[in-house]
């Protein structure tokens, strides 16, 4: 539970510390490490309902990645399309909790903690 309140508090970090960007600006450096923790809080939604976590904590902080950066439609597309992705990558894999899947949070929790920090720390202000 601190390990996941740790990884909330690094993805709203991220996405603060980067502010909301203009809607049609081009491509940031940091991007690709945007579109990949939104794909990664698409896999923890999965993984974790299908653990046994109730409720829409992961969708939550993608609404707020989405929100801070004030995306243009062509963009929040892509945050949308990634989370998406993140989310259907595991369900034909996983039907039920494994320790596969248990696994599988763990590293999808410190990657998600792990690309926070990285963007937070080289992209923010």
């Amino acid at each position: 539970m601190i390990r996941a309140s740790f990884f909330l508090a690094a993805c709203l970090a991220a996405s603060t510390a980067i502010g909301p960007q203009p809607a049609l600006a081009a491509e940031s450096p940091f991007e690709p490490g945007l579109m990949r923790l939104a794909e990664v809080l698409g896999s923890l939604h999965f993984l974790r309902n299908l653990c046994g976590e109730k409720g829409d904590q992961w969708r939550v902080e993608m609404e707020k990645l989405i929100a801070s950066e004030n995306p243009d439609p062509e963009r929040r597309a892509r945050f949308i399309a990634s989370f998406n992705r993140g989310y259907r990558s595991f369900g034909s894999t996983y039907t039920q909790c494994t320790a596969s899947a248990t696994e599988a949070i763990s590293r999808y929790m410190k990657e998600g903690e792990t690309l926070s920090r990285d963007i937070a720390s080289r992209y923010g202000n």
